[in-house]
């Protein structure tokens, strides 16, 4: 197979320094943040040219390390989740420890935690702590249920927030279960809204810097996803009825036809037309009675006859024929991708959207660029995801400039 990939983007492929590189380049940000959520939120700043630090116990380190897809013993997920940040280790039970937090905390322009409420408070590292000790300081604080309810201690994963938000009901077939994303897709989105709100705060402090007194941000595991799906509660409160799961269609105000269909030779295809134009040309290139699906009501009347028609019709040809006579209908479709459909497609080339860079125990591997695009000064990738510690001397020496003694001992001690 063809190699597609780029180092576009002004992406950087080796382990190196990065200087200058992308909008956030000087901000400085700590993250006591594991897994998927708050790292997420800090690798969305240091793909920007952020200084991230990523605080990990040692020994163990951040969870994510041992998880997912493995090759020759090395786990692949985090050298995506760690790229482009600094690894620290800092065992936060000991005194020393939260000593030595407190001080990046007074470093850091901005603070990611994802620690449960009563662990927060009891380590410092709750608002008040934090806003004490850094009184511009932005703090992030994720958690399974806010930090100001009944819950603000339980546990939580992006399961469960999926599962809160509305967005599970709604997914699946109607006469299935509910049905989770593939991914970890609530912590995914918490973490882009993380991200969001840092800018938003950010933006305040320094067009503001007088007035500004730093900023707590707030967000349950639950919300960034119940905020996407915006008719859902004026629709309950409206008309008094929960949408229900719809499959492939919409669960309100469905398009006459979205849904997927496999071709002749076993792909599988997926077709959206939303608009009266869009069906009309699925009508035409099907053959059907122009007449008959003038209207809008003419189309949703009709959407179960669209809906056969059209599987028939894909089910007799091979996708690729599908796919050029959809094009030429201008019927909006699109083969249903898989990571190798993804690294095989001339658009992904073009926008170079995937990229090679250099890992000290992989060599070159591919990965996602620098997502969203900035022409005038793109953010790059400079390293993958880094050793556990690997940054110690850095970060604690240089940066925090604790000296030699000092490192040695809480080295010696198990701190760091």
């Amino acid at each position: 197979m063809e190699d597609q990939t780029s180092t576009g983007q002004g992406q950087l492929t080796g382990q190196g320094q990065l200087t200058g590189q992308g909008q956030l380049t000087g901000l400085k940000v700590v993250e006591f943040a594991h897994v998927v959520a708050g790292p997420l939120a800090g690798g969305m700043l240091a793909d920007q040219g952020a200084d991230v630090v990523h605080v990990e116990p040692p020994g163990s380190g951040d969870a994510a390390r041992a998880m997912g897809p493995r090759r020759d013993g090395v786990p692949l997920w985090f050298k995506v989740a760690g790229r482009n940040k600094r690894s620290v280790t800092l065992d936060l039970h000991h005194e020393e420890g939260r000593e030595v937090a407190r001080e990046l905390i007074a470093w850091a322009d901005v603070v990611i935690v994802t620690l449960r409420a009563g662990r927060l408070r009891a380590w410092g590292l709750d608002w008040e702590a934090v806003h004490a000790l850094n009184p511009t300081a932005i703090l992030l604080q994720i958690s399974g249920f806010g930090a100001t309810s009944s819950r603000a201690d339980a546990p939580g994963f992006g399961k469960m927030g999926e599962a809160r938000s509305g967005v599970v009901h709604l997914t699946g077939f109607p006469e299935g279960p509910p049905v989770h994303t593939g991914f970890s897709h609530g912590d995914a989105v918490t973490g882009l809204m993380g991200a969001f709100a840092v800018l938003a705060a950010l933006h305040r402090r320094d067009t503001d810097p007088d007035s500004f007194d730093g900023e707590w941000i707030d967000l349950a595991l639950f919300e960034p996803l119940y905020r996407l799906v915006e008719w859902q509660i004026i629709a309950y409160d409206q008309l008094g009825t929960a949408p229900e799961r719809a499959g492939n269609q919409l669960a309100v105000a469905p398009a006459a036809v979205i849904n997927t269909y496999r071709s002749a030779d076993g792909d599988w295809l997926t077709v959206t037309s939303a608009t009266t134009r869009s069906v009309r040309n699925v009508v035409r290139l099907l053959g059907l009675p122009d007449e008959e699906f003038t209207t809008v009501e003419q189309q949703h009347a009709g959407r179960e006859r669209l809906d056969t028609a059209l599987r028939e019709w894909v089910a007799a040809r091979p996708a690729a024929e599908c796919l050029a006579a959809f094009e030429r209908a201008e019927v909006v479709a699109s083969r249903v991708f898989t990571a190798a459909d993804i690294v095989a497609d001339p658009v992904y080339a073009e926008r170079e959207d995937i990229i090679s860079v250099d890992d000290p125990d992989l060599g070159p591997v591919r990965m996602q660029a620098v997502i969203p695009r900035f022409h005038r000064s793109p953010g790059a990738v400079w390293r993958t995801g880094p050793a556990l510690g690997a940054d110690n001397a850095l970060v604690y020496g240089e940066w925090l400039g604790i000296d030699g003694g000092r490192l040695a001992k809480l080295e010696a001690e198990g701190v760091i």
